[in-house]
């Protein structure tokens, strides 16, 4: 019964977000999908409560390039890159900003966490011309299954899976399985699983 509803509730979110979809896709071809997300995500991020979850989730599931239906987005949360994927179980807080990541499956983001595309989205190198026209790299963040990741953090690194960081660190370098991380920048502070004892 319960399944049911959900599925009742996600095909009522589709039509709620069809205009929103419809939207996206035609500013699409036009601006490309990265700055047509971000201005959708802005509008959807701004739906309260329950209906705002599922709509978010059905306008997701076309935008990104992958997001599970049972995934939870919640308010105030804004995309700015289409590549993003958000795998089974995620859920992400209220009030985050997320660029090129990937959430794997159980992944739980606290409160206005911020995951931009990586530690060099601009450039700097270049004293004589403004940081703005210096361009700079995305790539790719991973934060791995099962990871708890603390309100107020920045992820600049891949984190391993079933990790916690702590809130308000700032992921500076990759970190690896099974490990609690916090401070700025986020350093190891213990393993959250014993090693094997060692013959």
């Amino acid at each position: 019964m319960r399944s049911a509803a959900k599925a009742l509730a996600r095909a009522l979110a589709f039509v709620l977000a069809s205009p929103a979809i419809l939207s996206f896709v035609i500013r699409r071809a036009f601006l490309g999908a990265d700055r047509a997300l971000e201005g959708s995500t802005q509008a959807l991020a701004l739906v309260p409560g329950l209906v705002g979850r599922y709509v978010r989730g059905a306008f997701l599931r076309v935008a990104l390039a992958g997001c599970s239906a049972s995934a939870t987005v919640e308010f105030g949360t804004l995309f700015s890159q289409a590549g993003a994927r958000l795998d089974d179980d995620v859920y992400v807080g209220p009030r985050c900003h997320l660029g090129l990541v990937h959430l794997e499956r159980d992944v739980l983001l606290g409160a206005g966490v911020h995951v931009p595309s990586g530690g060099a989205t601009h450039a700097t190198d270049d004293l004589d011309r403004p940081i703005r026209e210096q361009g700079g790299t995305r790539t790719l963040v991973t934060i791995g299954e099962g990871t708890w990741v603390g309100s107020a953090a920045v992820v600049l690194a891949d984190v391993g899976r079933h990790c916690i960081v702590g809130a308000g660190a700032v992921v500076t370098r990759p970190l690896p399985d099974y490990v609690v991380a916090a401070g700025v920048p986020a350093r190891v502070i213990r393993q959250r699983r014993s090693e094997p004892d060692r013959a």
